[in-house]
């Protein structure tokens, strides 16, 4: 299944979704109805010494749809408390497991392996890095990512994990989780959440209404009706609990083999996920979740977190999983895991490359074509996994040191969107003087003068490195490194494309961070809007680079061929003026497309940036940064990286 696939997939299952859970909360409503009904009959039955149907339905028809009313309420009621506690995004759900934050900047060794993989596996992904938590409390062999989009995504694993897996089983596991990341099933996950717990919320109730009535059973007859109503209530919650057992097994099982598929073709090893499955198969505490309730979680982690089994499994058999990655597995081959013996700290990050960036890719060429750019979103693999490991190891330290650091990571957002050239450079420092004072504007110049020793295609990862350390600065300091960005751009009112993408992934990802709940695309748009949009940003993106006009007329039109309905009304002249509300405009609109449409569009984009036959790295960087502000993952395009690498990288 390729990204846009899943992505529609998580959609269809969300819709799906919503069918069963209304369907669960009218029969469990009309259950209550019922049990509320009957329980105030037994009153009536006594009162009048027998059971008269008309009787009933005369006096407890209101009651009944008294009850129903109420039920109803309590029911959405507590749907949209769980969402809204959850709507905090990824950090939140991990927060109330009882994550602890891993400092960007952490010194210690074993969370220093954990941050440099996950970056790893941002990069090779073309997504920020999200935020990382461990479980400090939890000896279990397990993991989970959170969050509504990628801009507020976490990734949270336990002690046990951290402290059991080598580096291969680590970077297996976080593979898994990126998988749910990129396939859309983090988003899936919080609204299973918030929708499970209201339909289980009234068998809440039930228990504390038994729990109530063991003390005024004592004192009369009266408290019958309470016991019938909280009995009743508890075996309704029961039947919630068990529409809830199967919507997360129906939901989750394939998901599982899908992510764990998607980690082996990540990594192109078997090794990693397979052993970290078996050393969870072989070691006493399991996957096992027991700082909270495993059953609210089951669906997230990595291992199923607790004894579910059968129809209610949220995760296929353990030796099932293995046996799909290594056929011949047996039971009796599950290792015996003693958590005493512990790995050499000295060495926790062995198997880091150290070759660096220039012979990761020694001797290994990929065929680039518009189609095979757009068949790789959302499905990294072992070269771009190498080439995130390489580029990674090869940032140097000033800059690497400043995107790990909540101070300086600020400025650094400052230094990617300066002025490359140079021509406006002096008059975006005298803005940042006035704003940001001499000091830090110091700073900037040096990390300006870094960035322009390297190459471009390390300033994407530089940016999508430093969201953590950014995301821990007050709301308000996001807010001003905004605007303050959006008036460097615009210092001449001329926007280059290039800066303006960062710009524009720097906006979304914080605005993401800071309200994850929130839709910041618009609705739907008439279908001559997107296609107006669409056709002006293949003529901005035809312009960018474009040495003569008729070049860009030629990109233009290699992009057009790909959308043949558009091509006999559309022309290239000139292409429109470039602004900030316009792009903003034009890519919000390309938000609202569905995976198919934005497959369509990105492989015209593509044709317009190859349609010279060959893809420069800044070229291939632009394209990366659009994909990018339209929140499809693109993979770094390692093909072009070493054949036209620029002179300063």
């Amino acid at each position: 299944m390729n990204f846009f696939d899943a992505q529609d997939d998580a959609r269809r299952v969300t819709r799906r979704l919503i069918v069963v859970y209304l369907i669960s909360t009218v029969l469990i409503v009309t259950g209550i109805a019922l049990v509320t009904g009957l329980a105030l009959g037994t009153l009536t039955s006594q009162s009048t010494g027998g059971f008269n149907v008309e009787l009933f339905l005369e006096r407890q028809g209101p009651v009944m749809i008294g009850a129903a009313v109420l039920a109803t309420l309590v029911i959405i009621g507590a749907t949209l408390y769980k969402v809204a506690t959850l709507s905090a995004g990824g950090g939140r759900v991990a927060r109330d497991i009882g994550g602890v934050l891993v400092s960007p900047d952490t010194n210690d060794p074993l969370r220093r392996r954990l941050r440099n993989v996950v970056e790893e596996m941002a990069i090779a992904s073309g997504v920020p890095v999200p935020e990382i938590y461990v479980l400090e409390e939890e000896s279990g062999i397990n993991a989970f990512a959170a969050g509504y989009t990628t801009g507020d995504a976490a990734i949270a694993v336990t002690r046990g994990t951290l402290e059991l897996l080598d580096r291969d089983e680590l970077q297996g596991v976080i593979a898994h989780e990126f998988s749910h990341i990129l396939n859309g099933d983090m988003r899936l996950n919080i609204r299973l959440m918030g929708v499970l717990f209201g339909i289980t919320v009234l068998g809440l109730i039930g228990r504390i209404i038994l729990r109530g009535s063991r003390h005024t059973g004592r004192r009369g007859k009266g408290s019958a009706p309470v016991v019938v109503v909280g009995l009743g209530l508890f075996i309704l919650g029961w039947i919630g609990v068990f529409f809830a057992r199967l919507i997360k097994a129906s939901v989750s099982r394939q998901r599982e083999y899908l992510a764990d598929a998607s980690a082996v073709q990540f990594t192109r090893q078997t090794r990693g996920i397979a052993d970290a499955l078996k050393k969870i198969g072989g070691y006493h505490r399991g996957s096992y979740i027991t700082s909270t309730d495993p059953e609210e979680v089951a669906h997230m982690l990595f291992g199923t977190g607790a004894r579910l089994r059968g129809a209610f499994a949220t995760h296929p058999p353990l030796t099932d999983r293995i046996r799909a990655i290594e056929p011949n597995f047996d039971e009796s081959d599950y290792p015996i895991i003693d958590p005493r013996e512990r790995q050499d700290l000295r060495d926790v990050d062995g198997a880091a490359p150290a070759e660096g960036l220039a012979s990761a890719f020694a001797g290994r060429e990929a065929a680039l074509s518009a189609d095979a750019i757009t068949d790789s979103v959302g499905q990294p693999v072992e070269e771009h996994v190498l080439y995130a490991q390489g580029l990674r190891s090869s940032i140097p330290a000033d800059l690497y040191d400043a995107a790990h650091s909540p101070e300086l990571a600020y400025l650094l957002a400052v230094s990617l969107v300066l002025d490359r050239d140079g021509r406006t450079l002096e008059r975006q420092l005298v803005i940042c003087t006035e704003r940001l004072g001499e000091q830090r504007v110091e700073i900037i110049r040096r990390l300006y003068d870094s960035l322009s020793s390297i190459g471009l295609e390390f300033r994407l990862p530089l940016l999508e490195i430093a969201f953590p350390a950014l995301k821990k600065r007050p709301v308000p300091h996001l807010t001003f490194l905004i605007e303050l960005c959006s008036r460097l751009i615009d210092v001449d009112g001329e926007i280059d494309l290039y800066e303006f993408c960062y710009l524009r992934i720097l906006t979304v990802n914080l605005k993401q961070a800071v309200d994850p709940a929130v839709r910041h695309a618009p609705r739907r748009a008439p279908k001559k809007e997107i296609r107006d949009a669409a056709i002006n940003l293949l003529r901005i993106v035809a312009n960018y680079g474009a040495e003569r006009p008729d070049d860009a007329e030629t990109a233009f039109r290699a992009g057009l061929a790909t959308l043949p309905k558009w091509a006999a009304n559309s022309t290239y002249d000139g292409g429109p003026r470039v602004s900030i509300d316009l792009l903003n405009h034009s890519l919000n609109l390309m938000l609202t497309l569905n995976g198919a449409g934005r497959r369509t569009l990105l492989k015209a984009i593509s044709a317009v940036a190859m349609a010279d036959g060959q893809l420069s790295v800044a070229e291939g960087e632009v394209l990366r940064a659009i994909t990018a502000t339209l929140e499809l993952p693109l993979p770094p395009i390692v093909g072009t990286a070493y054949q036209a690498r620029e002179p300063s990288a």
